[in-house]
């Protein structure tokens, strides 16, 4: 190993460290988040079944729930409509796994949305 990671590997190595330290649990699952260039995905994983409980993305209907445009509007709409389907089945509290990405921009926007709607990390 020469040392040298491309950005896909040192984002690699990022969430493995992060996954080693976060874990989810039937009291309080793991929000799991994942961001390509176009959308934005994120669940919320029992990881003692190893089951996902409720999901949302940037590729479900959000974009009537945008007031302002743009990937972090959008974000931030995914947030929300997570912490909506989440409430729905008794789930208040969660650990947020940002999956190797820096805590800010969608990223951030989608915790805050996720926060807005309810959910407590």
């Amino acid at each position: 190993m020469s040392g040298h990671h491309n950005k896909y590997e040192r984002r690699q190595i990022r969430r493995y460290r992060i996954r080693n330290k976060v874990s989810g649990s039937t009291a309080r699952p793991r929000l799991s988040v994942f961001r390509s260039s176009a959308h934005i995905y994120a669940q919320i994983i029992d990881d003692t079944t190893g089951a996902t409980i409720t999901q949302a993305s940037s590729r479900d209907d959000v974009k009537t729930l945008v007031d302002a445009k743009g990937k972090v509007g959008i974000s931030a709409a995914v947030g929300k409509l997570l912490a909506q389907r989440a409430k729905e089945k008794s789930i208040t509290m969660v650990a947020f796994e940002r999956g190797g990405y820096l805590y800010h921009g969608r990223v951030k926007a989608l915790a805050d949305g996720a926060r807005a709607g309810g959910l407590n990390f």
